[in-house]
């Protein structure tokens, strides 16, 4: 039977896409490269910030820029502006507040590659943070997803075997770490990655309130 659920956030929990894709281009306006729609951003988003800005600055840098230099400022310019525009846009996806108080039986985690600061503020401003147990990011972890390190830890937090965990995400990332980690994923369509990314996931959900009677089927399963 599981008895811990692990959640990604962006993309599986909320919409956080249109906050982030403000400050990218906020962060990156001062030096040049153009704007990125919102669904660039999601396809881009997932192993953290700092990696994506990395990739970004590298592009455009030329004949002997600092990239060290210029990757910091915008680091800067983008937790800035995200740190204060956290949920200007972003809201919980359909189904999210009406199926988390309808799973008590199970331990809940948030697992995500956003800092955990802004991944509290997001689920409390939300009304949704009561409902988990823990709550980590990508500083409070020894290593990020795709890394299985992560959710091993989280199943020794919780002193949870492999097969009493399910991880809950949208993007190859989740899948990755669960499959790594030998626990179940639960892939949701509607977020950030297409299906085809997802098709390796133990099962794939359209609605995150599916995710109550996916969860009957596993449980029956072992």
């Amino acid at each position: 039977m599981l008895k811990l659920l692990i959640f990604d956030l962006d993309g599986t929990l909320a919409d956080t896409s249109q906050d982030i894709t403000d400050a990218l281009n906020y962060a990156l306006e001062p030096f040049g490269p153009r704007t990125y729609s919102v669904e660039e951003t999601k396809a881009m988003v997932g192993s953290g910030i700092s990696n994506l800005l990395h990739s970004l600055v590298a592009q455009p840098a030329r004949n002997g820029d600092d990239v060290s230099a210029m990757e910091k400022d915008v680091v800067s310019r983008f937790l800035d502006f995200y740190s204060r525009h956290l949920l200007d846009k972003t809201t919980a996806y359909p189904g999210v507040k009406e199926t988390l108080p309808r799973l008590p039986e199970y331990r809940k985690a948030v697992l995500s590659n956003k800092r955990a600061q802004y991944s509290r503020e997001i689920l409390e401003g939300l009304g949704i943070a009561r409902y988990f147990d823990v709550i980590w990011g990508s500083d409070s972890v020894r290593e990020k997803k795709p890394s299985p390190v992560p959710v091993l830890d989280l199943l020794a937090r919780f002193s949870a075997d492999r097969e009493e965990a399910a991880v809950v995400g949208d993007s190859n990332y989740d899948v990755e770490a669960s499959k790594a980690a030998g626990v179940r994923v639960v892939a949701v369509t509607y977020g950030f990655r297409s299906r085809e990314v997802l098709k390796d996931a133990d099962c794939l959900i359209d609605r995150f309130d599916d995710l109550l009677n996916v969860l009957t089927e596993l449980n029956q399963k072992r």
